[in-house]
């Protein structure tokens, strides 16, 4: 194809003479571009850099990179900015409320903004938890060609002769609270957790979503885990700027790449490295965004039998960056390439099966092979049964080995704070499961942070002897007897919203069972009363979102507005 053809066919190349083309036209040159650069592919650079975290304190440097390598390989870039939202940060106001409608938020902030302006494609500067699913839900969504750039994680340092990151001082906060520790001692943890920008050390939210944007073939291989702030991360961004040029020349778009089998991949290395639960929903969100007929939460039951062949914090010894060490996300890929389907197209151009027969074996000592892995069971699972009918994740590589069933007594909370507090005055004991109900998506609305009681339960010591089961929204950092994500969640009308205090709640992980023991005339009575949450007063995004946000089982993306409740 000859190079006018080529720009004739962008559809950022409008007809001379129109109104449309007049109009750009006189805005682009004004701006510097040349009568060349207007025939060029034109290349949004979707930047969520902000001030307000370390999180995307580099992104800007990291796009400087982007945009000299798109001008090099003959396109032209446009940095557009969208939200920026920092669990650590975003989460101080409304009980992190914010958090997940920002997601959905940045979806929209990428469609106004490429789709307004019509560019031809875009590199998708990933960093904190929210950023990765919502810059894939945007991918899926407008089918332009795409490539997700992961922007890597951070260092952790040294304090008192230890090693300190983010989740050693996300855990002390309980170990405060439990006498255990002092305020100074927290305080000086802090000055030495974080060593540069990027996002949490340890295979949390933000760290399982980069590795996962690989797993799907949106990014390029050996893009996560990655350094931030190291030559290796200036490299990739490089072959990004080059990569997303050649995608919009061959227009190789993301449904051609979000396929099932992509879908499932990802599952794959999923189960099997015990990445974050949060990755359940946010895998489901891009499902729909991309119109994939799949069923995230059936294809994690469909493999569980896959063993984890990781041990990364806080599942284990390993560091986030001896998993960059040993080969990351390409070298997990090719450990379980048994069992994924290497037809899958991913952003190179090229299937799976290329890139994996080019990748050097990983290091075993990281990521072992299918038939010698850390632990026979997988990393991830889903529970099922009369408290959780549409299921539950249980976080299977951050639950102590020798606890496979758990019964006790219902403590409810339907306020997080208020649990904390119960948990500082020694009212919540070992054998308890605490219910944290109401804080899922549409309960919050948007969903509310049950993570801190998690952190603060394992600090204070009772993380191998006191249970969770929420609706609300967990870190990838948390570790102990979790179950999130229940479905239906209490808001909805789900079981979860009936649990009374002093109910017995069953736990079998071996069996992948999570019941609520009261009779069925009982719950029928509790049912007949209860009352879905009242939102109408809610003014703001917040409101908004309340009407608009669907079920967790369909990833809680964004849909038609409710008239009722």
């Amino acid at each position: 194809m000859s190079e006018t053809d080529s720009a004739r066919r962008l559809r950022s190349n409008f007809e001379p003479g129109s109104t449309r083309w007049a109009v750009r036209r006189a805005q682009w040159l004004a701006m510097g571009l040349s009568e060349e650069d207007l025939l060029k592919p034109k290349i949004a650079i979707v930047n969520s850099s902000s001030k307000l975290s370390v999180c995307y304190a580099h992104l800007d440097d990291i796009c400087r990179v982007v945009e000299r390598a798109i001008r090099a390989a003959g396109g032209v870039p446009f940095e557009i900015r969208t939200v920026a939202p920092s669990d650590f940060v975003t989460s101080a106001g409304r009980q992190a409320r914010y958090l997940m409608p920002s997601r959905d938020l940045l979806v929209n902030d990428v469609e106004v903004q490429v789709e307004g302006a019509e560019l031809d494609g875009m590199i998708l500067l990933a960093s904190c938890d929210k950023t990765t699913p919502g810059q894939l839900m945007a991918a899926g969504r407008l089918n332009v060609p795409a490539i997700v750039l992961p922007c890597g994680y951070q260092l952790g340092g040294d304090c008192a002769g230890r090693h300190v990151d983010i989740e050693e001082v996300y855990k002390s906060v309980g170990s405060l609270k439990a006498g255990d520790i002092s305020l100074a001692d927290l305080t000086a943890m802090t000055c030495h957790a974080i060593k540069g920008p990027g996002v949490c050390a340890g295979l949390a939210t933000a760290n399982t979503m980069h590795v996962l944007s690989e797993a799907l073939g949106m990014a390029l291989p050996r893009s996560a885990p990655i350094r931030a702030g190291s030559d290796a991360l200036n490299a990739s961004a490089e072959r990004a700027g080059a990569a997303i040029v050649r995608l919009v020349e061959q227009d190789l778009r993301p449904r051609d790449i979000l396929t099932p089998a992509a879908f499932r991949n990802a599952v794959r290395v999923a189960v099997a490295t015990g990445c974050s639960v949060n990755c359940v929903r946010h895998l489901a969100a891009i499902a729909a965004e991309a119109e994939v007929a799949i069923d995230i939460v059936a294809e994690i039951e469909a493999v569980a039998r896959l063993p984890q062949i990781t041990t990364v914090r806080p599942n284990g010894p390993h560091r986030i960056e001896e998993l960059d060490a040993a080969g990351g996300c390409l070298g997990v890929m090719r450990s379980l390439m048994p069992v994924l389907d290497t037809a899958a197209l991913t952003v190179t151009g090229h299937p799976l099966a290329e890139q994996l027969a080019e990748a050097p074996a990983p290091d075993d000592s990281v990521i072992r092979p299918l038939d010698r892995p850390f632990r026979a069971e997988p990393g991830l699972t889903i529970l099922r049964g009369s408290l959780a009918p549409d299921g539950a994740v249980a976080k299977l590589s951050a639950v102590p080995a020798e606890i496979r069933r758990f019964t006790g007594r219902a403590r409810v909370f339907e306020d997080e704070n208020r649990a904390i507090a119960a948990l500082g005055t020694g009212a919540i004991v070992a054998g308890d499961v605490v219910v944290l109900r109401g804080l899922g998506p549409l309960g919050g609305p948007g969903t509310v942070f049950a993570a801190s009681f998690m952190a603060a339960l394992v600090g204070a010591g009772l993380g191998a002897g006191v249970a969770v089961v929420t609706d609300g929204e967990l870190s990838g950092l948390n570790s102990g007897i979790t179950i999130g994500q229940v479905m239906p969640e209490a808001a909805e009308g789900g079981p979860l919203g009936l649990v009374a205090e002093g109910d017995v709640i069953a736990i079998d992980l071996t069996d992948r069972s999570l019941d609520l023991q009261v009779d069925a005339a009982t719950l029928a009575e509790r049912r007949a009363a209860w009352q879905p949450p009242d939102h109408s007063h809610l003014r703001g995004w917040l409101g908004q979102y309340a009407q608009l946000v669907q079920p967790l089982a369909k990833g809680a993306v964004l849909g038609r507005p409710k008239t009722q409740r």
